[in-house]
């Protein structure tokens, strides 16, 4: 094929892609109901995160149950138009990407080998699991504490929260996206380990400066300013980077091994 050949069939993979994106928004836009109930559920106080919070405080002895109530406002004409759609679209790319790696693997495959297919199928694997993984931990743990603890500070019990609905899902989009890709550490540095361009001895040897640099990352991505976020998104990441300091130990021996 020649490169306009290549090109066509890109733009036609692309076509599809975004074609299944929207049909899978707007079913999504028209389930407005089941749509918010999953979006708007960890402002709830009986969300199973805050029951977990709940039954472990009762084995310590500590009052099982706990109360607490956000009010959720728009404050814009068209806000909350504006934000369904938005959130549509979004539940649309999440729901298609499955179909989206399927299509950009099925462009590139015809020109790998048997065995780059396999490294190719592997990397893209676990790399879109860990990705789900991020963003369940951002909606199940970080998210909803970040919320609650944010949701209800109040400087004096004279002054009330109002938390704006722009406000809330801006917040749980950034940080869902953010944890998402922040899970994708271990894949990468497997991959860098495969390649020859990464060691855990290089890994231990500047863990104090990773330290700072995965703080530093967490203060970028994160949609507040506050020390609890920046807490609650920067534990999981130096979790991620000891973690990825064993899988680049494996590789770096199996890789030794096959070699004697």
């Amino acid at each position: 094929m020649t490169f306009w050949d290549h090109l066509d069939e890109l733009r036609a993979a692309i076509i599809r892609i975004l074609l299944v994106t929207v049909a899978f928004g707007v079913v999504a836009f028209f389930f407005k109901e089941e749509l918010f109930d999953v979006v708007l559920a960890p402002k709830e106080p009986q969300f199973v995160t805050y029951k977990v919070l709940y039954a472990l405080a009762a084995l310590t002895g500590n009052d099982g149950e706990g109360f607490f109530h956000v009010q959720l406002v728009s404050t814009g004409l068209a806000q909350q138009f504006v934000i369904h759609m938005k959130t549509a679209m979004c539940a649309g790319v999440i729901l298609s990407s499955p179909y989206a790696l399927y299509q950009l693997f099925r462009f590139v495959s015809p020109a790998l080998y048997a065995h780059e297919r396999r490294y190719v199928v592997r990397v893209v694997g676990y790399g879109y699991l860990l990705f789900l993984v991020g963003v369940a931990v951002s909606y199940f743990v970080v998210f909803p504490l970040t919320f609650r603890f944010l949701g209800t500070y109040q400087v004096s019990g004279e002054v009330a929260n109002m938390i704006t609905l722009d406000s809330y899902i801006s917040t749980l989009m950034t940080l869902t996206l953010s944890m998402g890709i922040v899970f994708e550490i271990p894949v990468l540095s497997w991959m860098f380990a495969k390649l020859g361009f990464l060691s855990a001895t290089f890994m231990r040897r500047y863990r104090k400066h990773s330290v700072v640099l995965i703080l530093s990352v967490a203060a970028v991505i994160t949609p507040t300013s506050d020390v609890f976020t920046l807490l609650a998104v920067s534990s999981p990441m130096y979790l991620l980077f000891e973690l990825s300091i064993l899988i680049v130990q494996s590789t770096s021996s199996v890789k030794h091994n096959s070699l004697l």
